[in-house]
């Protein structure tokens, strides 16, 4: 029944003359009703029928819309809506995943169908939602690790920048980059969480050294031929002369790291 719906849906406007991707969102359509069918027949038998069916109807609705940047984004965001809607239902949460998704993807495809070129404008929302979903997890495991709640999120936001930040010849990207990196870092430290940590302290080094190497470079060209192994001598002897010391600062900072979340 459902794909006979979904079947006469589709031909009434393609009969009309109607463009192709009227087609696809009158599926989008069925697939929404039988969405709402499965959910109040969810104790009988046919839930998972209309439900799979539905499922199917909408993946080949998304095909059909999908004409040009304009219909693809406007018929992955009713996708979108049509799962997070499912996935109020308490044993269909996952589906708030793919909802998210889904609405990631369609701001994508505007995104790239208006020639956005930055890369930020496509990771950031990405990241977002990412952070979001992995606060919502904590929220309802209070063990799960900050690696797995937020890693993936900071890794969108965080490494895709980085990458054209280093050997890049602006200066507007790593001056941004490396204030959100001091931002989340304070964040992660207040909040005492492994990942925001270690991520954002590794992308500020990272930054630091891409930033400073060269000026640097040009200090320690212009120094006595014998200044940096002299200093690099005594830096050694003064490490060696409280190597104990150092050892158990370095156990200290390990167990204190360690007892983060």
């Amino acid at each position: 029944a459902v794909a006979a719906l979904g079947a006469e849906a589709a031909a009434i406007p393609l009969a009309t003359a109607a463009p192709v991707a009227a087609a696809g969102y009158a599926l989008l359509l069925v697939a929404a009703a039988a969405a709402v069918a499965a959910a109040l027949t969810r104790t009988r038998p046919e839930s998972a029928a209309i439900e799979l069916t539905g499922a199917a109807v909408a993946v080949v609705a998304v095909a059909v819309a999908s004409r040009d940047a304009g219909t693809a984004a406007g018929a992955f965001t009713v996708l979108g809506v049509i799962l997070g809607g499912v996935a109020l239902r308490p044993d269909r949460r996952p589906l708030a995943g793919f909802a998210a998704l889904s609405m990631q993807v369609a701001a994508w495809i505007w995104l790239a169908g208006h020639g956005v070129g930055t890369p930020e404008a496509y990771t950031l929302p990405l990241s977002v939602v990412l952070l979001a979903l992995g606060a919502h997890r904590r929220q309802d495991d209070a063990t799960l690790s900050s690696w797995t709640a937020y890693g993936p999120g900071l890794a969108a936001s965080l490494l895709p920048s980085l990458f054209l930040a280093i050997g890049g010849t602006g200066t507007v990207r790593p001056l941004l980059l490396g204030a959100g990196a001091l931002a989340l870092l304070l964040a992660g430290a207040r909040a005492r969480l492994q990942a925001p940590l270690a991520l954002t302290a590794g992308t500020l080094a990272l930054l630091a050294l891409d930033q400073l190497g060269p000026a640097f470079a040009e200090v320690a060209a212009d120094l006595p031929r014998w200044l940096p192994p002299a200093l690099g001598g005594a830096l050694l002897l003064v490490l060696g002369s409280s190597y104990e010391r150092r050892r158990a600062d370095l156990r200290k900072a390990r167990a204190a790291f360690t007892r983060l979340g």
